[in-house]
Order: structure tokens, then C-alpha cells, then sequence
């Protein structure tokens, strides 16, 4: 989560801007937050696969006076497995995904992060081994990613992806 959080702050620092943004396996809802606070003029979704981490982002949302709801400006939620939800797919293409989980997941996941990433996208991945990370990048490269950026937080890399823009 942190590796996510100093990549966040690099992006806006470095001038990124973002008006479409999804958070898939928000958790308690900390990222999508985060990223609230940087580009509060987006579009935000955030979903996670278990009912109870929505509930605990809509509490922690209240508590922090993050508004939620589905205008610009406001986080969206949803429980879904990856991108399989209404919700998800309707708000697509996003300009940033946000994938905080397991590297088993995140490669499953890539040819539906694929789907919904718009060309030139960004994708910052963590919740990894740095022994998983070949695997992991390999995974995207196979759906259009390039890496743009990896850190090092020890045994936990943050990556950070672009989708190729399409040419022809």
C-alpha cells in the first residue's frame, strides 16, 4: 500500500492528470482515497471482491468525508470479482487502474484490465512478490503494457504500467 501511495504522489507531482480512475480490490478503501484527494475532479470507481470491504470503505469514507456517490468527484463502489460488475464496465475506459492484490489475481486479471484501459493508460500493480513480478509483467505485456516505472520496497514492488497506444 505504501509502494501505491508514493507512486500516486509521484504521478501527480510528475504532472499526471486522470479523470476516469478505478481501484479494483480496494479493501478498506485507502488508495481510492488517496487518489480522490490528488485528482478530485475524476470519475472514481472502486470495487473489491468481498461485500464486507465495501462496507468498511462506505464507514471509512464517512469517517474521512469522502463523498461518495457517482458524480464527478465522488467514489462509486461496488462488490465484484475483478471487472465482472455493471458498474465497472459502464464507467470504462479509465486512465488509471489502481490493483493493490495477489499476484495469482493480477494475472488472471490482465486481459480484463486490458478491456477497460484506454489507450496510454496508466496501471500501477502491487500486492506482489519481487520474485512474482516476471510472471506478473509478463502477463500484461502479453494484453499491451509496457513498464514505465518498478520500486522497490524491499520484497514488495510497485509497478507502474502504460498501455501502448495503438497504431494502423
Amino acid at each position: 500500500t505504501s509502494g501505491c501511495l508514493s507512486m500516486l504522489d509521484a504521478m501527480k507531482r510528475g504532472g499526471k492528470r486522470f479523470n476516469h480512475i478505478v481501484d479494483i480490490g480496494t479493501g478498506t478503501g485507502l488508495l481510492a482515497f488517496a487518489a480522490q484527494h490528488l485528482w478530485p475532479r475524476a470519475y472514481l470507481t472502486a470495487s473489491d471482491i468481498d461485500p464486507v470491504s465495501i462496507e468498511v470503505t462506505v464507514t471509512n469514507a464517512v469517517d474521512n468525508r469522502v463523498p461518495l456517490g457517482q458524480s464527478m468527484g465522488q467514489l462509486a463502489l461496488c462488490a465484484a470479482s475483478g471487472t465482472d460488475h455493471e458498474l465497472i464496465q459502464r464507467r470504462a475506459p479509465y486512465d488509471l487502474i489502481i490493483a493493490n492484490i495477489l499476484a495469482g489475481p493480477l494475472i488472471e486479471l490482465a486481459p480484463s484490465f486490458a478491456a477497460i484501459a484506454r489507450e496510454g493508460s496508466s496501471l500501477i500493480l502491487a500486492g506482489l512478490l519481487d520474485t512474482q513480478a516476471k510472471a506478473v509483467l509478463r502477463a500484461f505485456r502479453n494484453q499491451g503494457f509496457r513498464l514505465h516505472l518498478g520500486t522497490d520496497n524491499g520484497d514488495w514492488p510497485c509497478l507502474w504500467l502504460i498501455k501502448r497506444r495503438l497504431y494502423g
